[in-house]
């Protein structure tokens, strides 16, 4: 039986980003972090009649766990009405008793043209809507259907007495890493709604399109056209597959997308095609007898209307740390899972403390960039996600003077362990490679300076030096 709607005549303006989504809040599963599962949808009204709203059935999820609503439809804000397994989220036109005709309409459109998924909100195309909702945590089951007017009462909508409308909602499940692996695999489960009786439920094919971004996806991102949504034959994961829900099997109706993460990706994006099957169908039962009988591959003849896009995402992190070295020196740390020159990255456990401690060795340390910033030799960390650090390392080399005759030589700056040229008394001092180093030749008493040798040349008292390796330069006095 289906419920009886009755219409809400409140109607609340909100601009909004036009996304639909669903997030999974900061779900964590076997240290892998869930940032978020988000996708959008256009679908089409396939219904023979004119609609005159959308409902969306969240089971298991309560009023305060949805924390937005996607307001730019036809028919502005929805509605958020519990029930005992969960909520709606409703969306309906407003009725006027004295004309007694309702505010807007979902017509029932002369052709059904693909989308992108995100084309009816921006142009609102007849026939053609866009809905969408953010909660806190993914719900059991999703159900959506059309509403209609009822026969019966005027002013009131019902749910279209037909099959639900046939956009599935991606499940996210995050699967941890293989032994030996660092990446997890992610899991994308898109089930059919139940048939409203003993047949097999409603028939659709659907196409899966995939992509991996090496950043997390906004929900701006999702939408036809952006780069991050695979659109193109390369991008196939899963062709023409038929979907189809059978009574008696639970594990029916139901497609699990799944591959493990490629190295540093951190986001999964899959776009959904889904089209009506108009091949064979058992009288009886109701169950699709496609030319395939596995239904795996879809002949054309069997390929109907195209009813809508999907277009999902998972942003993914995975705790570990993962060090760059610049130079010479060497890196520890994590518990001794790091040591650069060795191992370089290492999972760890969600929320670790992670020490790591720059040894600089012959070299200069130069500083952390990253996760890690500054210069003291230690970086203390909280690892909750997939974190990167630099440590530079800055080779060392000698600057030696040497003098012909009497007089002394100085030079600025100091050295890297604060060694000040002046010579007389210190002729030689370690500098960072690039430091550029002044010297000023004072001859003695009674004597002139006479010329440079070695790195410096010319007859002036000042000479500047690069040092880029072990450097010799020589005053002459006469």
């Amino acid at each position: 039986m289906k419920r009886l709607l009755t219409v809400d005549k409140r109607v609340t303006r909100i601009v909004a980003c036009a996304i639909f989504s669903i997030s999974a809040a900061v779900a964590q599963t076997s240290g892998i972090t869930v940032f978020g599962a988000l996708s959008n949808f256009d679908i089409y009204n396939d219904t023979g009649q004119d609609a005159y709203g959308f409902q969306i059935e969240l089971d298991g999820v309560s009023p305060q766990q949805v924390i937005a609503t996607f307001p730019a439809t036809r028919y502005g804000a929805a509605s958020i009405i519990p029930f005992a397994g969960g909520v709606y989220v409703r969306y309906n036109a407003q009725y006027d008793p004295t004309s007694g005709k309702y505010s807007a309409s979902t017509s029932v459109p002369a052709a059904f043209t693909p989308t992108g998924g995100h084309s009816c909100v921006m142009t609102f195309i007849p026939g053609c809507d866009h809905y969408g909702i953010v909660v806190a945590n993914p719900p059991t089951n999703t159900v959506m259907n059309w509403l209609v007017a009822d026969p019966n009462v005027a002013g009131s909508l019902v749910i279209f007495n037909g099959p639900p409308a046939a956009i599935p909602v991606p499940i996210v499940t995050i699967l941890p890493p293989a032994q030996g692996q660092l990446q997890p695999a992610v899991e994308m489960n898109i089930q059919m709604p139940d048939p409203p009786a003993v047949q097999w439920g409603e028939p659709r094919w659907v196409k899966v399109y995939k992509t991996e971004q090496p950043n997390e996806v906004a929900l701006g991102d999702l939408v036809g056209g952006n780069p991050v949504v695979p659109e193109n034959e390369a991008q196939v994961e899963t062709a023409y597959k038929l979907l189809q829900k059978n009574p008696h099997s639970t594990k029916s109706g139901s497609l699990n997308s799944q591959a493990p993460l490629q190295t540093g990706s951190h986001a999964v994006v899959r776009r959904y095609e889904f089209y009506k099957y108009i091949g064979k169908r058992d009288p009886l039962t109701g169950e699709a007898l496609c030319i395939d009988p596995t239904c795996g591959t879809a002949d054309p003849s069997e390929i109907g209307n195209y009813i809508g896009d999907q277009m999902a995402a998972a942003n993914v992190g995975v705790p570990s740390v993962t060090v760059t070295r610049i130079g010479n020196g060497t890196v520890t740390g994590a518990g001794g899972k790091i040591n650069c020159g060795g191992t370089c990255t290492t999972p760890v456990a969600q929320g670790a403390a992670v020490t790591l401690t720059a040894n600089a060795g012959g070299t200069l340390f130069s500083g952390w960039t990253g996760a890690c910033q500054g210069l003291d030799l230690n970086c203390n960390l909280v690892v909750n996600d997939a974190l990167n650090v630099t440590a530079t390392f800055t080779p060392i080399f000698t600057l030696s003077i040497g003098r012909g005759g009497s007089g002394t030589v100085v030079g600025n700056p100091a050295g890297v362990l604060g060694t000040q040229v002046n010579c007389g008394s210190s002729c030689s001092a370690k500098f960072a490679q690039g430091t550029v180093v002044n010297l000023s030749a004072s001859p003695a008493a009674g004597l002139n300076f006479v010329n440079w040798t070695g790195s410096c040349s010319g007859t002036v008292p000042t000479c500047s030096v690069t040092i880029s390796a072990d450097t010799k330069v020589q005053a002459n006095f006469k």
